[in-house]
């Protein structure tokens, strides 16, 4: 079940850090349209790629955040933080679901979600 929380939490960071990719760097591509459900004319916009390179710097620190919280600390801080950042991400989804498109609490919520019940099931 430890392999199965780890595997979850990696999943989240990963997530997040391919979100954070895609936000900053990969704006033109048809993947982010489709992804964010967006223009090609706002992603093309100076305005949507400085909001989406600034969201994409979050999704890192949360993705980095993650990875580092599980691989760099050990004991109850490593556990702390690993709930905190999963539950940012569950609670962004939550509200990226209500405010802009509800398939994010299935494909970022889904995963943090688990991650989340896991770690508080295995402490």
């Amino acid at each position: 079940m430890s392999i199965l929380k780890d595997l979850f939490v990696l999943l989240v960071a990963l997530e997040a850090l391919f979100i954070m990719l895609l936000e900053m760097f990969g704006t033109g591509t048809a993947m982010a349209r489709k992804a964010f459900d967006l223009s090609e004319k706002y992603l093309s916009s100076k305005e949507g790629k400085s909001a989406m390179a600034n969201q994409g710097l979050y999704n890192g620190f949360i993705g980095i955040g993650l990875l580092y919280a599980r691989y760099g600390m050990a004991g109850v801080p490593s556990y702390q933080i690993q709930v905190l950042f999963v539950g940012f991400v569950v609670i962004a989804a939550i509200f990226g679901s209500l405010t802009a498109n509800k398939k994010i609490i299935l494909t970022q919520g889904s995963p943090a979600i688990v991650a989340l019940l896991l770690l508080l099931i295995m402490h």
